[in-house]
């Protein structure tokens, strides 16, 4: 699966997406249809150049505006709407003007109908959307993903930062900020808004493909947003271990606390054998649990055990996607467990509890059944 990792280092707008993903390798002549298809050939005009900010070169877009016309939201809509682009591309164009329009209303105290955006009511607005997500689909990107946003705190003249609407776009979807110190508008309302339309705040586990830098207006040093470019590979999230070494219980107690520890909500639990001090053999307990659940699968095994301390740590683990289907053999229904890499099916895996389940009420040797569920998900995944 093709995906975008937008990294903004130094903030995002509409321009500095265009130039970003031009300079990943989208086709700038997508802009051009841009203003065809939106039929603002009289009003917009586009430029594309090569820019750097300190030692960081990349491509700048100026979108420029002749007799600028503000529209109300309905024209807004209306305009995205009739234009001769795709679906998948007009979808969320307009999933971004309705969330800017809540957010001018809500902050002005009139109806969306009534409301003029004034600064994001112009066909600068209309092309930076529609080129961004237009761009995205040239690429062939599926999802985009976003590092956390620079969230200065102050003023910028009357305006305090972040921006109010740039804020309030981006409620309710995962949005992370970090503090800066910069005292500058570094989120605009547009570049939030194409973020707030699809993006994942998290950092994907990716290979890449190739990366862009779309320049900003500003002349300061380092003024860019950064858009990666590649294919997801296995994911990557955090993990906690908790450990411990044991040789006072018995080992069908040690068996008890494990099937306790994974209902508790651990991840994997597993027993190692182990050499203790004045060679008494012993359990070395590893239990791996989301960062969430550290707190309470630490107390169950202080409670549940004999042990009087844990070794705690931080790892990484990189998981295949997964799913669960239903298949049926002539021994009955069961479900298997599919391994995806790269968003395709590579390999399944009967699951062992409905095969043990079948093998009871059937009498048919477990083996059996489960090689008959996994030819069947096989088959219906058409691995062969």
């Amino acid at each position: 699966m093709t995906i975008a990792y937008f990294d903004c280092f130094a903030g995002i707008s509409g321009d500095m997406t265009l130039g970003a993903l031009i300079d990943a390798g989208a086709d700038q002549a997508v802009l051009d249809a841009t203003i065809e298809a939106l039929g603002l050939g009289n009003e917009a005009t586009i430029e594309v150049r090569h820019e750097t900010r300190g030692h960081l070169g990349g491509t700048r877009v100026l979108v420029q505006t002749v007799d600028r016309v503000e529209r109300t939201v309905p024209a807004l809509r209306s305009v995205v709407e009739d234009a001769d682009a795709p679906e998948r591309v007009k979808a969320p164009v307009l999933d971004a003007i309705n969330r800017l329009a809540r957010v001018e209303a809500r902050l002005h105290g009139t109806s969306e109908e009534q409301l003029h955006l004034h600064e994001l009511g112009g066909a600068d607005t209309l092309v930076d959307l529609m080129g961004a997500f237009w761009l995205l689909h040239s690429l062939d990107v599926d999802q985009v993903y976003s590092s956390a946003l620079p969230a200065p705190r102050g003023r910028m003249g009357s305006m305090p930062l972040p921006a109010p609407a740039s804020v309030r776009v981006l409620e309710g979807t995962g949005a992370v900020f970090e503090a800066t110190d910069t005292v500058l508008e570094l989120v605009t309302p547009t570049g939030a808004a194409i973020l707030a339309a699809g993006a994942r705040f998290e950092r994907p586990a990716m290979s890449l493909r190739s990366i862009g830098y779309g320049i900003g207006a500003r002349e300061t040093p380092g003024n860019a947003l950064a858009v990666w470019i590649g294919e997801t590979i296995a994911s990557q999230t955090g993990v906690t271990l908790i450990e411990t070494n044991i040789d006072d219980m018995a080992p069908n107690l040690v068996a008890a606390l494990c099937e306790d520890l994974m209902d508790a909500g651990a991840l994997d639990v597993t027993v190692t054998h182990a050499l203790m001090k004045k060679g008494r053999a012993g359990h070395l307990i590893t239990i791996m649990s989301p960062p969430d659940l550290v707190a309470h699968l630490t107390d169950n095994l202080l409670r549940r055990s004999t042990t009087l301390g844990v070794r705690i740590s931080t790892a990484q683990r990189v998981t295949a996607q997964r799913r669960i289907i239903e298949v049926k053999t002539r021994f009955g229904t069961a479900h298997a467990k599919v391994k995806e890499l790269d968003g395709k099916p590579f390999d399944v895996a009967p699951e062992y509890e409905d095969c043990r389940r079948i093998s009871r009420e059937t009498g048919a040797d477990l083996r059996e059944v489960m090689r008959a569920v996994s030819d069947a998900a096989r088959k219906e995944l058409d691995l062969g």
